[in-house]
């Protein structure tokens, strides 16, 4: 978050001066935000009530802030914020698990008292938001069946021969790979259960992928150190006559060969998304070249597929995503204003482009409206609703995004 709020001023001094929101006549960008049900239960200053009341006052508060979508968390690590049939509803998780080992002794006393087998978020905030005329997305984690650890899925508990291995043969704790067609099958089924929902779009967040323990998960040049799953291994040994292990990690041929999965799902999901609704946008997060996990140091990348796999170019390319983001974490020379023309190179300007800005202060938020508007960002997703708070909380920074949003 320091990082980032240095980075940002750097970019601003590189644009020019920032004065007010917005310029006068100027272009304004869509605000948006992230929800995270959990995480706004478990704040102390104080948290939303429980059940339908609680949601309200969420998404009552995003329509104070002034934001035209909230992206709903459906999957809090590998549990549930909805009826699934397929995932457990969030809880206290496994032990031991990260809250526990870090000695969260409060968060898990509040979290005792949350029974989300009861009680259905994500379907009260998308009836809730067409009263009050607030587009709710879902926001899927899709590439996580944990988050920290203590949190699998039970499909990752009950089938960890479908998780990534790294070169050596080891495989990771709990992160599932998209070479299994069991896999991709699991989380095209958890799709349709979100749209059965009838939400106003399909956030699919990328960067996240699960278990902290394994980290790092890039070689020292950035290149994904996993992959090496058997039908990746398969695949590549029928198309060019030797094993993958035998050529370098970063060879260019094997990292398609492991993108391929990814962009895979992104088809088949794209596939029921039309059938459901053709007018549900699709958007996705990805890394960008100054990305990393963790720590700066911890786990670079080398950009979006290298890195993660994710080949965004091919998915825009074939018309699988409408709009597109990078995480607003960066390391070295890098700068939110360089993330968003990498993705704009890599996307072609085939689809809308999405600018991450951060909660803080109205003087962040000013320069963060204004870079938005100055990359020709079509939004400005801010990190992440719960840390505006209810009201009182951070008063000045909800009345400039309203005033931003509302042209006063």
């Amino acid at each position: 978050m320091v990082r980032y709020t240095a980075l940002l001023a750097v970019a601003c001094i590189i644009l020019g001066a920032v004065g007010a929101a917005a310029a006068e006549g100027g272009r304004r960008v869509r605000l948006s935000s992230p929800v995270t049900h959990s995480d706004w239960m478990l704040a102390e200053n104080p948290p939303p009530a429980w059940g339908p009341e609680g949601v309200r006052q969420i998404l009552d508060r995003a329509k104070e802030c002034g934001w035209s979508r909230v992206y709903w968390r459906c999957f809090d690590s590998g549990k549930s914020m909805y009826h699934s049939q397929l995932l457990e509803p969030f809880d206290q998780g496994e032990q031991p698990n990260y809250w526990s080992d870090h000695g969260y002794t409060q968060v898990i006393e509040r979290m005792a008292k949350l029974d989300y087998s009861e009680f259905d978020t994500f379907k009260e905030a998308v009836e809730y938001g067409r009263q009050i005329g607030l587009e709710v997305h879902a926001w899927l984690t899709i590439n996580e069946d944990d988050h920290g650890y203590g949190w699998r899925s039970r499909f990752a508990r009950e089938h960890p021969e479908f998780r990534w291995v790294r070169r050596d043969g080891r495989p990771y704790n709990s992160q599932l790979s998209f070479a299994f067609p069991q896999v991709r099958a699991y989380k095209l089924t958890l799709l349709r259960e979100i749209l059965a929902y009838r939400p106003d779009g399909i956030f699919f967040d990328w960067i996240r992928t699960g278990d902290v323990r394994d980290n790092p998960q890039t070689d020292s040049d950035g290149v994904a150190n996993y992959g090496y799953e058997t039908p990746n291994l398969e695949r590549f040994r029928a198309r060019y006559g030797v094993d993958a292990r035998e050529v370098p990690n970063a060879d260019e041929r094997w990292v398609d060969v492991r993108a391929w999965p990814q962009t895979q799902f992104m088809r088949e999901a794209r596939a029921i998304i039309r059938q459901s609704n053709p007018a549900i946008p699709v958007s996705v997060m990805v890394h960008h070249p100054w990305a990393y996990r963790g720590a700066p140091d911890d786990t670079p990348y080398a950009d979006s597929r290298r890195g993660l796999l994710c080949d965004v170019k091919a998915w825009a390319r074939e018309g699988l995503i409408d709009a597109a983001m990078v995480a607003g974490y960066y390391r070295g020379d890098g700068t939110p204003q360089k993330g968003f023309e990498w993705l704009k190179a890599e996307t072609e300007g085939r689809v809308e482009l999405w600018l991450m800005g951060w909660l803080t202060t109205p003087e962040q938020f000013a320069a963060e409206s204004k870079l938005a508007e100055e990359l020709g960002a079509a939004e400005l997703l801010l990190w992440e609703s719960n840390y505006v708070g209810l009201p009182p909380a951070k008063a000045d920074t909800v009345k400039a995004m309203s005033d931003y949003a509302t042209g006063r």
